[in-house]
């Protein structure tokens, strides 16, 4: 390896295209469709698995991203964009919360606990434009994902920094991620940076790498 440390960049590099054309195969392939659908009153959507962990899954790339330097920049067609560090962030009111999650890799977990900000709140503050229809997430790994405004201002939707009690690792997106449990996770997107307001919709990694943009478990819409 010489001294710019080409040699694990270079490593990393072939890690994660070797994951992202993995899940890309899995797309193409329709891995793990059941081709059923059921309504959100049954808990468990179609083709899941219950697990009591909760799985590490990412791209090869877990960046580490200390509170010290944390800045989350809100933005686009709002009133009031901000740049909120960790403090700002903290000092905006906090709420408990407890959900699901659903991964399209087939795994579920009941029953999370949460702590954070809700999305209510960062509404309040920002003020989205009344012509705002999607919401657009760029994250620390330069990750991104997209949502309806409508999607992201549900009511269990947060910015979340602790999970059962403890903060968020950073192997699951700490210090803060995004949560909203009615959609899979990729839609969740980990270790946030900035999130957009918009007028149109972009699509982010996964939506134009085969995976469905709604993305909602129920209807078992795993790819496009």
């Amino acid at each position: 390896m010489d001294e710019t440390g080409n040699e694990n960049v270079n490593l990393l590099g072939q890690i994660k295209a070797k994951l992202i054309g993995r899940k890309q195969d899995w797309a193409r392939d329709g891995r793990s469709l059941t081709g059923t659908t059921a309504p959100p009153t049954q808990r468990l959507p179609p083709g899941q698995r219950l697990v009591s962990d909760w799985p590490v899954l990412d791209l090869g790339i877990q960046p580490e991203v200390p509170r010290s330097a944390f800045h989350l920049v809100i933005d686009g067609a709002v009133d009031n964009p901000v740049i909120l560090d960790w403090d700002a962030l903290m000092a905006l009111p906090q709420q408990d919360s407890v959900s699901d999650m659903h991964c399209v890799t087939t795994w579920s977990r009941y029953d999370n606990h949460w702590q954070g900000v809700s999305i209510a709140t960062i509404l309040d503050l920002v003020k989205p434009c009344e012509a705002a229809s999607h919401v657009l997430f760029e994250s620390h790994d330069n990750y991104t994902t997209n949502l309806r405004l409508g999607q992201f201002a549900a009511a269990d939707c947060y910015l979340v920094h602790t999970w059962e009690g403890k903060p968020i690792s950073r192997l699951h997106g700490g210090p803060l991620r995004v949560l909203v449990p009615r959609y899979y996770l990729w839609k969740s997107a980990k270790w946030v940076r900035r999130i957009t307001f918009a007028t149109t919709d972009h699509k982010g990694f996964w939506e134009t790498r085969g995976y469905n943009n709604n993305a909602d478990p129920w209807l078992e819409e795993r790819y496009s």
